[in-house]
């Protein structure tokens, strides 16, 4: 039997949609307290805010789990098994990369956090709040993947202006900040909040990727 008429007539679980959805929510709301982590970080709130970024990152693996457990146990899926799997893995890393800033400014504690940190968390906050429509959009792939798409362009742009932010800090960095000890911190913390909108970025590739086979 032909392939593509097996895939008509023959139902997919749909387990998988809500699923990446909550996956994407995790990230979102990370994002969310990174934001007031680094509005905060020296201040009495910072643990807080700290802990309810690793309570979600503990739920993104839970949910990455499940994820993997679904996959082992259903027949038929909506998109390769594969495809889901590095989806997943992938949304997850995008919390565990916010979970690892804080951690790094946890560690650290900056003197002083720069102005271009709070720019980059919000540049995350806006790079997830996209994610999370892409991800919810993909039960729809096949009625909106022109829809899909820009939202991964968005997510490129998006990670292209995070780097303008992160070069533009670090020369300046570099030519102003005479403490080594504080340099190294700052550029290090910087250099990660950068990074997420790598992950962010990549979440599009995939996404796009994923439309290229399926829409």
């Amino acid at each position: 039997m032909n392939n593509s008429i097996f895939n008509k007539f023959t139902p997919k679980e749909p387990k998988f949609f809500p699923l990446l959805k909550s996956l994407a929510d995790v990230s979102d709301k990370a994002a969310e307290q990174l934001i007031l982590y680094i509005e905060n970080s020296n201040n009495s709130l910072s643990q807080d805010i700290h802990q309810n970024i690793k309570d979600l990152e503990h739920r993104g693996d839970e949910l990455t789990h499940k994820i993997f457990d679904e996959l082992n146990i259903t027949f038929i899926t909506p998109f390769d098994r594969e495809d889901i799997n590095t989806l997943a893995n992938k949304l997850d890393d995008v919390t565990d990369q916010i979970y690892g800033c804080s951690k790094r400014i946890l560690f650290y504690k900056p003197e002083k956090m720069p102005d271009e940190a709070l720019k980059l968390a919000k540049l995350v906050k806006e790079s997830t709040e996209i994610m999370v429509q892409a991800v919810a959009e993909l039960d729809a792939l096949k009625k909106r993947p022109q829809t899909i798409a820009k939202y991964c362009v968005e997510l490129h742009d998006i990670e292209n202006k995070a780097d303008e932010v992160f070069q533009d800090f670090i020369i300046n960095l570099f030519e102003t900040e005479k403490n080594a000890i504080e340099l190294i911190k700052l550029k290090e913390v910087i250099n990660v909040l950068e990074g997420i909108t790598d992950e962010t970025d990549h979440v599009g590739k995939i996404i796009k990727s994923i439309i290229v086979k399926y829409a």
